[in-house]
């Protein structure tokens, strides 16, 4: 049985209808295209408890791994990685890291991205940035480690 991965989207304006999510059907593609199972991107409006709510339940549920873009600015409503953060069991900074130096080799920007990665249970959940370009360049990251952390939750060996 393939492995399943959820996208969240964090939008207060394309939760609204306002604007068209551009960057949660990016990271869906590069998942199936990975060969996870994923339906398509579920939007959330911004916010930390909007956050922990979706990712407690996608936990529950017992997914694989979860992706979601936006929300980790630094703008008031840029609450993401505070949500992600009350989820998490354990962090793995070193995924973050790396989103971030990729994304400053792109854009200087993107060391303003807050996001956080880590595990809870047995999905590995990590934040990336709203932007597409951030989901496209961020995607191979996150798909390097996937299987391998998935494994490890799973009790395989190293």
């Amino acid at each position: 049985m393939p492995p399943r991965a959820v996208v969240v989207t964090v939008s207060d304006r394309s939760a609204r209808g306002e604007r068209p999510d551009s960057s949660g059907p990016i990271a869906v593609e590069a998942l199936r295209l990975a060969g996870y199972t994923c339906d398509d991107a579920v939007v959330i409006p911004d916010g930390e408890q909007s956050v922990a709510q979706t990712l407690r339940a996608l936990v529950t549920e017992g997914v694989d791994l979860v992706v979601t873009t936006g929300g980790t600015g630094v703008s008031p409503r840029d609450e993401t990685p505070e949500g992600t953060a009350s989820v998490l069991e354990r962090e793995i900074p070193g995924i973050a890291e790396e989103l971030r130096r990729r994304g400053v080799a792109e854009k200087p920007a993107a060391m303003l991205s807050r996001g956080r990665a880590g595990v809870a249970g047995s999905t590995m959940i990590v934040n990336l940035p709203g932007s597409s370009a951030a989901v496209r360049s961020g995607m191979p990251v996150v798909l390097s480690v996937a299987s391998h952390v998935s494994d490890q939750l799973r009790g395989g060996d190293h």
